[in-house]
């Protein structure tokens, strides 16, 4: 049985490609693809997680931070690991 992944993240949207971008304090530090308008930018935090754990979209729950750049986030039962956790 594989173990749920809890990611601490700093989130910053309106960047021009989606990707891990190294650590900001103790969270892991995302760029988004996407601007922070009507959702978007967490639409595009699920997608990217989704396809670098290799899990569908609905196994990546934003548990805390809905609107805000600092985030929690679970990942079901991820298929592979992108990093170094």
């Amino acid at each position: 049985m594989v173990a749920d992944v809890v990611l601490a993240l700093h989130v910053q949207p309106g960047a021009k490609r989606s990707e891990f971008a190294g650590k900001h304090g103790d969270a892991l530090k995302v760029k988004l693809g996407a601007p922070a308008v009507e959702g978007k930018a967490n639409a595009e935090l699920i997608r990217f997680l989704a396809d670098a754990f290799g899990v569908p979209q609905r196994h990546v729950i934003i548990v805390r931070g809905e609107t805000s750049r600092a985030k929690v986030v679970r990942v079901v039962a991820p298929a592979k690991q992108p990093l170094p956790i």
